[in-house]
């Protein structure tokens, strides 16, 4: 949506005016939080690349969200995260788990005081520490009033490509093919061409009791197929995450006892 070239489903391109009518309208509305990491992904992506992808996946669900009745605006980004597991590269930035879910909180109380009906924490960021955090953020609010999104979720996770399932894709062919969709001027596409296959899955690497990218044998802060990424693949793929977020929202706003 646009008005004389302006986006009007982020709310910091909004005037307040402009928010207060939305706000007053008929229509519940959503604030889908984004949330990332600034955290290495290999030596072609971007270290926003988890904050790219929950961006994308949030514009992309606004539309789906209107069709069921629901305004949805997204709002600025949460774009730091705990990111443990790339220590020992470049770029990494981490927080203590229990900054960030009180910072969450408060964000997400400021919202809801501010008359939004809802808050999605889009998340893409796939760390288990930080999903942990991210998700305790919405545990003291009311049924309705909160949700997380993110691909973690078995219920999402299945409907996502088959190098996400296995685990090999932090920066690989998953995570390059949804850059490329949404930012690819920020790949460094010659890089990712003749980058080698990195058979490395994170989720048997975490129950193993491995901490880091390093102890899991990413030298580089990549496993997967990145060489194998396209700009269709990650357009199939947001397809996919946005309908994870509408699906979220609606669900956390249906009506007690109402099925799906």
């Amino acid at each position: 949506m646009s008005t004389s070239g302006r986006r009007t489903t982020h709310l910091a391109d909004l005037t307040s005016p402009e928010v207060s009518a939305l706000l007053s309208g008929s229509s519940p509305v959503a604030a889908l939080l984004p949330v990332g990491s600034v955290e290495p992904h290999g030596p072609h992506l971007p270290l926003a690349t988890d904050t790219i992808l929950s961006e994308s996946a949030a514009e992309k669900a606004v539309p789906l969200l209107s069709e069921k009745g629901i305004t949805a605006l997204v709002v600025p980004s949460i774009p730091y995260g705990v990111t443990n597991f790339a220590e020992g590269f470049a770029g990494a930035v981490t927080l203590p788990a229990e900054a960030l879910t009180s910072f969450l909180k408060t964000v997400i109380a400021a919202y809801l005081q501010a008359g939004f009906a809802h808050v999605c924490l889009v998340n893409n960021h796939l760390e288990p520490a930080h999903d942990a955090a991210v998700r305790a953020s919405i545990s003291t609010f009311p049924p309705g009033k909160t949700s997380v999104a993110c691909p973690l979720t078995r219920r999402w996770g299945r409907t996502l490509s088959a190098e996400f399932k296995s685990g090999a894709c932090h920066a690989g062919r998953y995570e390059t093919s949804l850059v490329l969709a949404a930012a690819a001027h920020l790949v460094h596409a010659t890089s990712a061409a003749v980058l080698p296959e990195v058979n490395v899955s994170l989720s048997d690497g975490i129950r193993a009791g491995k901490h880091t990218f390093i102890e899991m044998g990413m030298t580089h802060a990549y496993a997967g197929a990145p060489a194998l990424a396209t700009k269709e693949e990650g357009q199939d793929l947001y397809s996919a995450l946005a309908a994870m977020v509408a699906g979220e929202v609606l669900d956390a706003l249906r009506p007690a006892g109402e099925s799906t």
